[in-house]
């Protein structure tokens, strides 16, 4: 289970909770323009975008989770379990295998717009990794500073959906989750008014009670919606550092704690990192469950033109500073 943002301040930015039971040992991976990236059912891209994001690097092959391109670009996939569904390959199409999409659409799309135009001719296929990897059943925030989009591959076809509210958590499929917001129409920020009964005098006791009723449990739409109410009424500074910390916050809203979601076979689901990229500069941010520090790695300090993928483990252990 995971949530995944955008935001904007002066730059833009993207990130997302990554929520499950235990880590696949996944870095910070920086993939050149000059790094070979084959695909199962097309040519190897010799040359495209540089990428930076978060992925298990299994047979020197990037498996992303979420990454930005030094063009602003962002994509995550999310579980999407019980509803995803691939097909083909299929003759006329551009087929790519699950595993392989953030790599192709980041390594040749430059926009939203340009990533739409990619969709229109893709089928995405079943292909697995490895056998004992099969695919995962996902969908996919994608955006820009400009805007948001949600891809997901149902047995009905793939639907692009817009994404007004920059925000997408797992199931159900998004139209119902953005549909779902018109329950919470009346929550607010601001003290409410009393609209209850004519003549009945009821006190605002706490401030906050405009938002009583935002769901506060980790089911995938209840995050959906908290989520959304956080991002859309966040207010904050321009600057990097205050931006930074007000994405963290936001993603604090919906982070899991470990212990309180059992998935009913001995493991326990919690937040196992969170990350934050200024997609404008090129900038991956992340904490850990373990870490609440937050680490950086600079896309443009590295050689984008090289052609050797660079990762670097997360920092795991806590980070304190001690004053005294």
């Amino acid at each position: 289970m995971c949530t995944a943002i955008t935001f904007q301040t002066k730059d833009f930015y993207f990130g997302r909770t990554l929520d499950h039971t235990c880590s696949y040992g996944e870095t910070v991976t920086v993939t050149p323009r000059k790094y070979p990236l084959p695909f199962r059912h097309g040519k190897t891209l010799e040359e495209h975008y540089a990428i930076v994001g978060m992925a298990y690097v299994l047979e020197e092959y990037p498996l992303y989770y979420d990454a930005i391109n030094e063009k602003g670009l962002a994509i995550a996939g999310l579980n999407f379990v019980g509803n995803t569904h691939y097909r083909g390959p299929e003759e006329g199409k551009d087929n790519v295998a699950q595993f392989e999409l953030i790599p192709w659409l980041l390594g040749r799309c430059a926009s939203v717009n340009e990533a739409r135009q990619a969709l229109e001719r893709l089928c995405i296929t079943p292909t697995a990794f490895r056998p004992e990897l099969p695919p995962s059943q996902l969908h996919w925030l994608i955006a820009d500073r400009q805007e948001a989009i949600v891809l997901e591959s149902m047995a009905d076809g793939l639907h692009i959906y817009d994404n007004p509210v920059g925000v997408l958590t797992n199931n159900p499929p998004f139209d119902r989750q953005l549909f779902r917001l018109n329950d919470y129409r009346a929550l607010s920020p601001r003290l409410p008014e009393n609209c209850f009964a004519p003549g009945l005098e009821l006190k605002a006791y706490s401030f906050g009670m405009g938002a009583l009723g935002l769901p506060g449990d980790l089911t995938s739409q209840s995050r959906f919606v908290r989520a959304a109410f956080t991002r859309l009424h966040s207010v904050t500074e321009e600057s990097e550092q205050a931006s930074i910390s007000q994405f963290f916050h936001i993603l604090g809203t919906v982070s899991q704690t470990r212990g309180c979601c059992d998935t009913g076979e001995g493991g326990l689901e919690f937040t196992q990192y969170t990350s934050c990229c200024n997609a404008d500069k090129g900038i991956y941010y992340y904490t850990t469950y373990e870490n609440r520090q937050i680490t950086a790695v600079d896309l443009r300090r590295e050689d984008l033109d090289g052609s050797k993928l660079v990762s670097y483990p997360l920092i795991r252990q806590e980070q304190v500073r001690m004053m005294n």
